[in-house]
């Protein structure tokens, strides 16, 4: 995924209210900035660390500049633009990278399923009666706690706990369902369920695998200011 004009850097001074940032520039000028993470960002925010920021055209937005990337306190790179995991998961599997969903010649974005009036980010579908419509569910990781290894979610997530009862009766109806973490961090080289943090999470995750969801790992490679792309398997 290209960043299309290129990220701009600048200094994190601080994160408020959820959605915004402050960032000072490099002529000294402090600005606001959106801040596109609905999560705690645990170990993605250090005051007085490099971040890179987005710029739209769109004269209606009250905050023209995005947050992109942060640097983490080990000095590695985080996309904290969790709205970026389904774009570069799409361009994944499109591309082929995500070789275990490759074999799929329609994909369709948010469509309706499951009983708790949810939109699954991906339905793929085989024109060869054979294989099974796959329901595949992104999310992003970004909690980094060293030695290779990262955890999800970062904050307790009754939506990610809805999600993985979706998935689990989807295959109870025959289907194929994948949940795929997409790793926004350059430092994580496995992930594992924050129990922790939301041990709810963590239960239903276990289960969900038991009865046959799959859970594939990839990670990004970031190439500041221009680029970022799934380039890997990583371990669960």
């Amino acid at each position: 995924m290209k960043f299309s004009p290129p990220l701009q850097s600048a200094i994190l001074l601080s994160r408020y209210k959820r959605f915004l940032a402050d960032i000072r520039l490099p002529d000294g000028s402090v600005t606001t900035i959106h801040c596109p993470n609905t999560g705690s960002m645990t170990r993605c925010i250090v005051e007085d660390s490099v971040c890179w920021y987005s710029v739209s055209d769109n004269p209606k937005r009250k905050y023209p500049f995005t947050w992109e990337v942060a640097t983490t306190p080990d000095g590695y790179l985080a996309g904290i633009n969790s709205t970026r995991a389904n774009a570069l998961v799409r361009e994944a599997i499109t591309y082929g990278v995500i070789t275990e969903l490759s074999h799929y010649e329609q994909l369709s974005a948010e469509v309706k399923y499951g009983d708790e009036n949810s939109r699954i980010d991906f339905l793929l579908r085989s024109e060869s009666d054979d294989i099974v419509d796959c329901y595949v569910e992104v999310k992003s990781v970004t909690l980094g706690i060293g030695n290779g290894s990262g955890l999800f979610p970062d904050a307790v997530s009754q939506r990610g706990a809805k999600h993985l009862r979706e998935l689990m009766l989807m295959v109870h109806q025959g289907h194929r369902a994948v949940l795929v973490f997409c790793v926004q961090h350059t430092g994580i080289e496995y992930v594992a369920p924050a129990d922790d943090i939301d041990p709810l999470y963590g239960t239903l995750l276990r289960e969900a695998v038991n009865v046959g969801v799959e859970v594939l790992v990839y990670g990004v490679a970031i190439t500041l200011p221009e680029e970022i792309v799934i380039d890997r398997r990583l371990a669960l």
